[in-house]
């Protein structure tokens, strides 16, 4: 009788299920709603760069404190005139800035409200394996395969973007690496 019992396959074991979280369809993250002084000079910015006055942008960046365009520290409408001879359009990069994702980051206290979403992102929550699929594909269509080597080495995002204060104060519109090279 021992022999046969030796023989005998084993009970199977419970299958091994993957946690919850990873067995669900990916969830699109809750939009962010952002406060009406933010809303208010999003609006501002908008309807100059509609009307593709630099003037009227450079004039409001400059009545902004501490508002940075360029790495280089130029004049705010010189640079972007700069940037528009050559191609870089700072209204239409503006525009279409402001119609992806924003992101919260918190800086000394105070909540920014950044554009894109992904440069509100610390660097180290940026690296690609710790995106979503999709988060991956829209990093890799805004900052190309050098940005995603420069986050790799430890930087921040480095494309274009924007941010706005809590309060509604315009903080930063740099175009990225590309024009800032």
């Amino acid at each position: 009788m021992l022999g046969a019992a030796a023989c005998s396959p084993a009970a199977p074991e419970a299958p091994v299920y993957p946690p919850e979280s990873l067995s669900q369809d990916p969830q699109a993250p809750e939009p962010v709603e952002i406060p009406e002084a933010v809303a208010a000079m999003r609006d501002e910015m908008l309807g100059y760069a509609k009307r593709g006055s630099l003037s009227g942008l450079s004039r409001l960046a400059r009545e902004n404190e501490g508002f940075v365009s360029n790495l280089g520290g130029q004049d705010h409408r010189a640079y972007w005139d700069l940037m528009r001879r050559i191609g870089v359009d700072p209204n239409r990069q503006l525009r279409a800035l402001m119609e992806l994702p924003v992101g919260v980051r918190e800086v000394d206290g105070v909540k920014w409200y950044v554009w894109p979403d992904l440069a509100a992102k610390n660097a180290e929550d940026l690296i690609p394996e710790k995106l979503s699929f999709r988060d991956r594909k829209r990093l890799q269509d805004l900052v190309g395969d050098d940005g995603i080597e420069e986050i790799r080495a430890g930087k921040g995002y480095p494309g274009m973007r924007t941010a706005i204060t809590e309060d509604g104060r315009w903080v930063y519109f740099v175009l990225g690496q590309d024009a800032e090279e």
